[in-house]
């Protein structure tokens, strides 16, 4: 189990005994536990239980638990409150801004336990007369119950890689004669996935003699062998022969139009020994699977104009982290010396402002105090750099989070959303704009506030903020973290073309959310990206002279 899985499990506790009224103390100790759980420098898997009973957080009575779950799978207590609530009160938490108290309202009040019956008092208006709610919250309620069916049974792209990597490592240590590749949805990057496909030679009757001895699974078999695991994605196995496994790997893992238009316009050769081969024989240039999601690369390919594409060993420099100093888990010379070891030449600390005072954010005079202990963590450490920055709130007007004076000590600014994210277009885009032409913001953080499969995020006109950005010489960020993955890939193109500089940053608070760079560059990558065009992939000297190319031209325009 990972640690993510397992605060899950003290999380859910700890909305259950709220729902069901029981000791509110007792409830909040399972949900700071969650939050310690989560926060962990590395897996609980992975560290002995003295290691794991050290940690800030983790006592006697959570850490038994913690071992109890990774050792047996089981957790008694959770278990027991499960066994006495409705299934349907379980899927009713998965609904945004419905938390433990409106449902223990909703099921003991109404007698509503089920989303379908939530759905139904709510088109009935029902829920507008009880105590905390009203027609906006009804709205509300009604709006993410469209949101969770329409994404229903999908997962992150970085949950569905480690599973496939996984599968990949087992079936062909089971199965070392045969050829096995992921595809689909999962092989091209797509950040959010249905299903898990394969290629592979391993026969239908072998792939169920391997997995239907697994508790749990279901198995169908057609076209594919279609595999069913509790909380998993669908595994779908597509069974060729060796003369046609490259065939069927390039066929399953392009959109419906590329391969139409592929199919259409280009032989495959028989028996290819590799998807190379076929994109050869037909003199295009190959295509990264990323890229396979329009017609339109195909011409691109024709005319040998795909460029190299960015990887995670292109970026040298850590944009945006936290610290100790605000809600992160590791001191700036933690951070910094983990970032060094790493590999990487800088970092840029972008601490929370003022207004997240929920994250520990800094008041003008913690920043004075930060600066100095980032000159001295600077003398020592040199040459790697540590840069002053600050995640500053996008306030409801369009201002940043500080004055002009204090904001002018920072060496850049990353300007973010944080609250009152409910908007229409017309209030997100003068607020965003608001930001973006502020003189001092240097990079638009996580643009549109999305959480993938849990929050649409606020609705933009992507063109017009990415005009903007150019025309302000502002940064966009690509939010790494695999639960953002934000701006969305599909506006990367068109920041290329406006001449905008993008950077993938990990936003990370520990120094584990280093690795979600990787992440950032596989989306990346879908959108064309290039070390050329992010930001964060200049070397220091580089990007010491963006800082201060970048604050000239801001102060001519301003």
């Amino acid at each position: 189990m990972t640690n993510e899985q397992i605060a899950d499990q003290f999380s859910l506790l700890s909305k259950l005994m709220d729902i069901h009224g029981e000791n509110s103390f007792k409830s909040k100790s399972y949900s700071i536990a969650a939050y310690n759980i989560e926060k962990l420098p590395m897996q609980a898997t992975d560290m002995s239980h003295a290691e794991l009973f050290s940690m800030k957080g983790i006592g006697d009575s959570t850490g038994k638990k913690i071992i109890e779950l990774i050792n047996t799978g089981r957790f008694p207590a959770l278990e027991e409150i499960i066994a006495n609530t409705p299934p349907g009160i379980l899927d009713m938490l998965q609904l945004k801004g419905l938390g433990p108290k409106k449902i223990a309202v909703i099921w003991k009040e109404l007698a509503i336990e089920s989303i379908g019956e939530l759905e139904y008092a709510c088109n009935e208006n029902r829920l507008v007369t009880l105590k905390g709610f009203g027609e906006k919250t009804q709205d509300a309620i009604l709006q993410n119950i469209a949101y969770l069916k329409q994404n229903e049974g999908f997962f992150l792209w970085a949950e569905a890689e480690r599973l496939s990597n996984t599968l990949i490592e087992v079936l062909q240590a089971a199965f070392p004669a045969h050829q096995l590749a992921v595809t689909g949805e999962v092989r091209r990057q797509m950040e959010t996935v249905g299903a898990i496909d394969f290629i592979t030679t391993i026969s239908k009757e072998e792939l169920d003699r391997h997995f239907s001895s697994m508790e749990g699974v279901e198995m169908t078999a057609g076209d594919a062998v279609i595999i069913k695991m509790p909380y998993h994605p669908i595994l779908r196995f597509h069974i060729t022969d060796s003369a046609g496994f490259y065939k069927q790997l390039l066929l399953t893992s392009g959109s419906d139009d590329f391969v139409t238009t592929f199919t259409t316009a280009y032989a495959i050769p028989e028996s290819p020994a590799s998807e190379e081969e076929i994109f050869s024989a037909n003199k295009l240039q190959f295509i990264p699977p990323a890229l396979r999601e329009t017609a339109g690369i195909l011409t691109k390919a024709a005319e040998n104009a795909i460029p190299s594409l960015i990887k995670k060993s292109d970026i040298r420099g850590i944009i945006h982290s936290h610290s100790t100093w605000s809600d992160g888990m590791y001191s700036i010379e933690q951070m910094a010396v983990a970032a060094r070891d790493q590999g990487f030449e800088y970092l840029v600390i972008s601490d929370h402002s003022q207004a997240a005072f929920y994250a520990n954010g800094l008041k003008p005079d913690r920043i004075a105090a930060q600066h100095i202990e980032v000159d001295a963590l600077n003398a020592k450490l040199a040459p790697f750099k540590i840069f002053k920055s600050i995640e500053a709130d996008i306030l409801n007007d369009g201002s940043l989070d500080y004055s002009s004076e204090v904001l002018a000590t920072f060496d850049l600014v990353i300007a973010s959303v944080h609250s009152n994210l409910k908007m229409s277009e017309e209030k997100a885009m003068a607020r965003v704009m608001g930001a973006i032409t502020n003189p001092y913001t240097t990079i638009l953080g996580h643009p549109t506030g999305r959480l993938l499969l849990s929050r649409k995020g606020y609705p933009l006109d992507h063109k017009a903020i990415i005009d903007a950005c150019a025309a302000n010489n502002v940064v966009i960020e690509i939010n790494a973290h695999p639960r953002r993955l934000d701006i969305d890939w599909r506006w990367i193109a068109y920041a290329i073309e406006k001449g905008v500089l993008l950077s993938i940053d990990p936003d990370a608070h520990s120094i584990a959310g280093y690795n979600d760079v990787y992440y950032g560059a596989m989306v990346a990558q879908k959108g064309g990206l290039t070390a050329k065009q992010n930001l964060s992939s200049y070397t220091l000297a580089e990007f010491e002279a963006f800082l201060v190319s970048n604050r000239q031209k801001k102060v001519s325009i301003s």
